[in-house]
């Protein structure tokens, strides 16, 4: 019962930002398609260009506003790395606001309320955190040949329970 997409502002083949009208027309095209369904599909516009080196917050609000515009239902700008650009951006829009939670390392889901954002992502965190382990277990076995590492592994039984077994 629920559905949603996401819509970017950047091309990965290319590498670059959408030319701003163009960027636009994908989010007008996307809630086209949508509406034309029949079915409640969120529509989340991203606004990409701080998480892709163009540190230009101006440019992030007024990309923003123009996919509110375009019919997002939830606007996204990865890539924001302070509590006080969040605020700066929150306070310029009129829809739900996405932040990507790991990107203000330290800030709370309190914080990020109180900067505006409704929802918190955390992208490709816990990959990153769950393979931390992983790795440090495979440089020990490796350099020093021992397995001092399984004393911090969780217990079968502990995996069981959160599987319900």
């Amino acid at each position: 019962g629920v559905a949603g997409c996401s819509i970017e502002d950047f091309s990965r083949g290319d590498k670059k930002l959408f030319e701003f009208e163009h960027a636009v027309e994908r989010i007008q095209a996307a809630r086209s398609a949508i509406d034309a369904t029949g079915l409640p599909i969120q529509l989340t516009a991203r606004a990409e260009n701080l998480l892709r080196g163009v540190n230009d917050l101006p440019d992030t609000i007024r990309r923003l506003q123009a996919f509110t515009e375009a019919g997002a239902d939830v606007l996204y700008a990865p890539g924001i790395r302070n509590l006080a650009d969040l605020k700066t951006v929150t306070t310029e829009l009129d829809r739900p606001f996405n932040v990507l939670g790991v990107m203000i390392p330290g800030a709370t889901l309190a914080d990020f309320q109180l900067a505006g954002a409704q929802r918190v992502s955390i992208g490709g965190a816990l990959t990153y955190a769950s393979l931390k382990p992983v790795l440090e277990a495979g440089t020990e076995m490796l350099e020093q040949g021992s397995f001092g590492w399984t004393a911090e592994m969780a217990s079968g039984a502990d995996i069981g329970k959160l599987l319900g077994r």
